[in-house]
């Protein structure tokens, strides 16, 4: 099927066989473990925290009720980050990633990008 596939993208048939070879083939070891030896890659998350946070009040306002969302992460490499994101940054950051989630489930809908075993 992903040899059909290709050949239905019109790709050379001296391409096919390679591609092939390296999806399915025993160079797929050898790709995999050259390509995490170049590859720049930042650290991966270990631990999420978050927490909403209401400001009731403040000096200049006697009731605010403004709601804010504290993120903490700690990194791999021992590092830790800690931000607050205003609700309407949540909503576009949530928002965002269900629309990212929903394109790479129509990409793996897609024939071509199916890996067989």
């Amino acid at each position: 099927a992903f040899k059909e596939d290709l050949r239905e993208l019109r790709i050379p048939e001296d391409f096919i066989a390679d591609f092939a070879s390296v999806v399915f083939g025993n160079r797929r070891a050898a790709l995999e473990a050259t390509a995490s030896q170049r590859d720049p890659h930042l650290p991966s998350i270990e631990d999420f925290r978050w927490r909403v946070d209401v400001t009731i009040s403040t000096s200049s306002l006697a009731r605010a009720l403004q709601p804010s969302i504290l993120m903490q992460m700690k990194l791999s490499d021992g590092t830790s980050q800690r931000f607050e994101v205003p609700v309407s940054k949540f909503q576009e950051l949530r928002y965002n990633v269900a629309l990212i989630l929903k394109e790479m489930n129509d990409l793996e809908k897609r024939s071509v990008l199916k890996i067989q075993d």
